[in-house]
């Protein structure tokens, strides 16, 4: 491990992501080996600047890589390794495929409405 990684016997460095789009924080913190995401995000004060978030409910992710799916633990169960970021992921406003599909509807009507 690198002297950035480990910074005292037995603690690591992460960091915790959150974003909207107009304010962003990315935090880094110490914390005791075996500290699950869920921790990481309690211990790093995101939750007090972004009350909105529910760290109980809210999907998580490690760059990228949403807990819970493809084999990742849990947030609650997922323990931070050294120099992992924990991202805090908002709700969908909008489902993406449904955008994609009206988008190409209404691509396809100004086609069919478009003089020849």
């Amino acid at each position: 491990m690198s002297a950035n990684s480990m910074s005292v016997e037995g603690m690591i460095t992460v960091e915790v992501a959150f974003a909207l789009p107009e304010k962003q924080i990315l935090k880094q913190l110490s914390v005791p080996l075996g500290t699950t995401a869920l921790e990481a995000v309690k211990q790093s004060g995101v939750l007090e600047a972004f009350p909105e978030i529910d760290a109980d409910n809210d999907k998580m992710g490690i760059f990228s890589q949403v807990l819970g799916t493809k084999g990742l633990d849990e947030p609650a169960v997922y323990v931070m390794q050294a120099m992992d970021r924990v991202e805090i992921y908002r709700p969908l406003i909008a489902d993406p495929k449904e955008v994609r599909r009206r988008r190409a509807e209404e691509a396809a009507a100004k086609r069919a409405a478009a003089p020849k």
